[in-house]
This record gives structure tokens, sequence and C-alpha cells, in this order.
């Protein structure tokens, strides 16, 4: 899926997102360089208002995932790993 699809769904679907407890929504990764392929994923980093659940971090994934149509690498901005942070924040395009 191209980079501009992505961001509009995200855009159509924000408030339903940010119902999840979600401060901040960015796409990284192949999407947002626009280099994906037809069996990427697309990678959603999330900044939630508060530690979630993993009902609730599951759910997301999965709503997300509808959303797309396709597989969803959900990663929480908290939980990013020092080794990524940096290169994860440069590429990130924030959407909501």
């Amino acid at each position: 899926m191209r980079r501009e699809q992505v961001i509009n769904i995200l855009k159509q679907y924000e408030q339903n997102i940010k119902d999840f407890g979600i401060r901040s929504v960015s796409v990284f990764g192949s999407v947002a360089r626009d280099e994906a392929h037809l069996d990427s994923d697309i990678d959603i980093l999330v900044d939630f208002l508060e530690a979630p659940t993993f009902d609730r971090y599951m759910d997301l994934k999965f709503y997300l995932e509808d959303c797309f149509g396709q597989s969803v690498d959900l990663v929480s901005y908290k939980m990013l790993k020092p080794q990524i942070r940096q290169a994860v924040e440069k590429e990130a395009i924030r959407v909501a």
C-alpha cells in the first residue's frame, strides 16, 4: 500500500483510533519511505495516553488490520528499543 493511501486511511479513522487511548499515530518503515511492496506490512507507531492492557493493544492492532485489509506491525512509542528509536523517529510521519 502506498504512503498516501495509508495516511488517508489513518486520517479517515483518526477519531476511532484515538478512542483506543492514543495520543498520536505515525507511520514508519517501508510505507513511510514509499518503498512498500504488495506483501509488506504497515508499520504504525502509536503513543498511548497510558500503558495499554494486552487486550487494548491487540484490539487496536486488529482494528487497524481491518481498516487496511492487511498485516499491521503496531509499535508503542514507549516500547521502542533504544537501538532503533532514532531511526524510527527520523523516518516516522505523524498523521494524528
